[in-house]
């Protein structure tokens, strides 16, 4: 009766207390991103500008907004891939966006 209590509570434990795995260099995180918000895009600096869209971050165990900008690519055919939440069996998982 007392082993199944114990695992009973820790199991508990572990849901509440831990939202995101490492395995490697990649977080797992359990809970599902938020939709993403609206931006308001505004001028671009230059013609040559390609806007990059904001994102959601994990940090601090929960997810914080990383609004987007405008870049500049490294060259003149270099378009931009956004980046992704991607969802596994582990959990979501962050893909970064890139220029290509």
């Amino acid at each position: 009766m007392k082993r199944p209590l114990v695992l009973a509570i820790l199991m508990l434990a572990l849901l509440l207390t831990v939202a995101a795995c490492y395995a490697g260099t990649r977080v797992y995180v359990v809970q599902k991103p938020p939709p993403l918000k609206v931006e308001v895009i505004g001028v671009a600096p230059a013609a040559d500008h390609v806007w990059v869209q904001g994102y959601w971050v994990w940090r601090d165990n929960d997810y914080q907004w990383v609004p987007g900008h405008w870049d500049k690519p490294p060259h003149s055919r270099a378009q931009w891939m956004p980046g992704h939440w991607k969802h596994t069996r582990h959990g979501h998982y962050w893909v970064p966006g890139h220029w290509r």
